[in-house]
């Protein structure tokens, strides 16, 4: 089984891949704040405004993605708890 399918498989459970989109969500958000506070200029306005951007549209996939996994039998009860079960 090669590695890409293998990965594919872990990331078939919804609790997976709502942690890794939690995850890259707060890394854009931590981008947004770092280069707006540290980066001068336009430059940094813009990266702002781009991180922000694409935490707001992961932020908006994730959303769609829980009310479809609202319809099965799924297990899933939320980030938190995902994040606590594993732990």
């Amino acid at each position: 089984m090669s590695i890409g399918s293998r990965l594919s498989v872990r990331l078939a459970d919804f609790g997976s891949r709502s942690i890794i989109t939690h995850a890259l969500m707060g890394l854009g958000f931590v981008g947004a704040v770092i280069s707006g506070l540290f980066v001068e200029g336009q430059l940094g306005v813009i990266s702002m405004v781009a991180f922000i951007n694409f935490t707001a549209g992961l932020w908006i996939c994730q959303s769609i993605h829980s009310l479809g996994n609202a319809a099965t039998d799924s297990e899933y009860n939320g980030v938190l708890l995902e994040v606590l079960n594993r732990v």
